[in-house]
């Protein structure tokens, strides 16, 4: 909510990071605005907005600086970040929002300036008569020389902090916080509990990878179910050929690696090129050899699961 005339405000000065977020945040809003609107006429003819696209962007920047820095004396960045623009001419330490002229001259600088570049632009595009050719050097000339100054405001702006864009320094605002800002303690116990925690983390990204966990849940199983208590008719190659102790379906061309139970092909071979130290998961044999199984299981059983 913007403050009234000779109400005292906080007129600390804003960190540099706050005003270019607020710029930032002002771009992005506008990017989103001239997205939404152009969905608008999706159905219609291809380029119908383009030869009006200047006038049609100046109208819509002067929508949003209508309700913005006209009602709030702050963009939408600035508002969100709890900023908004002091008048710099007084020298009295109370807040003074932006004139009405200052106002004005913003529009003119901001939403008419990019007009007229992007005018100019099309227009000295679009003539191949050679008297124009001194006239483009010339708006070129001008532009060029905006954009120096631009830059020179920039990194005096990097240096003191004060008048982000030269079209502030020109007019005399500058940004200030809306509400006075307080100072934020953040407790030891809470900076001991996250430094704790973060290198928690970092330990066990490093140690993770050193386990393998194949073979840990291999031998867990093998202390869990040990193969004496195993039936011996699971013992038996051929009669426990129906199911893959990988991905329990029916063996896919049946080999073992030496145990008494069977694993498809590509599962045991994938698992023993990933971990050379693989070991089977329900009886814990590491691999002695991977060989083909000669299983006696009938095509009749095949066709009965």
């Amino acid at each position: 909510m913007a403050p009234r005339e000779g109400d005292a405000k906080s007129t600390d000065r804003v960190l540099r990071i706050s005003q270019l977020d607020a710029l930032e945040l002002n771009k992005a809003l506008e990017q989103l605005v001239w997205s939404q609107f152009a969905q608008c006429f999706h159905g219609f003819k291809p380029g119908l907005l383009a030869r009006f696209e200047p006038e049609v962007k100046a109208f819509l920047w002067l929508f949003l600086w209508r309700f913005t820095v006209y009602s709030k004396n702050a963009t939408v960045g600035q508002s969100v970040l709890n900023i908004q623009y002091r008048n710099d001419c007084p020298s009295n330490a109370s807040y003074l929002p932006p004139s009405q002229n200052q106002k004005l001259w913003y529009a003119a600088c901001t939403t008419g300036g990019r007009w007229l570049e992007e005018r100019c632009y099309d227009l000295l595009r679009n003539h191949h008569v050679a008297s124009f050719g001194k006239v483009k050097q010339c708006v070129n000339f001008v532009f060029g020389l905006l954009k120096l100054g631009e830059l020179v405001n920039f990194l005096i702006f990097l240096q003191r902090g004060k008048f982000a864009t030269l079209t502030e320094r020109f007019l005399g605002i500058h940004s200030v916080f809306c509400k006075p800002q307080n100072v934020r303690e953040v407790g030891f116990e809470y900076m001991n509990r996250e430094l704790l925690w973060h290198g928690f983390a970092e330990f066990l990204i490093f140690l993770l990878p050193l386990i393998n966990i194949q073979k840990l849940k291999a031998k867990l199983c093998s202390w869990c179910i040990p193969l004496a208590g195993v039936p011996p008719s699971d013992r038996a190659p051929a009669a426990s050929g129906k199911e893959c102790c990988l991905c329990g379906a029916w063996p896919t061309m049946p080999h073992t690696i030496g145990c008494a139970h069977v694993f498809c092909y590509y599962c045991v071979k994938s698992s023993f090129l990933f971990d050379m130290y693989f070991s089977c998961p329900k009886c814990g044999a590491e691999v002695q050899s991977v060989q083909p199984l000669k299983s006696g299981v009938e095509m009749s059983e095949v066709n009965a699961l």
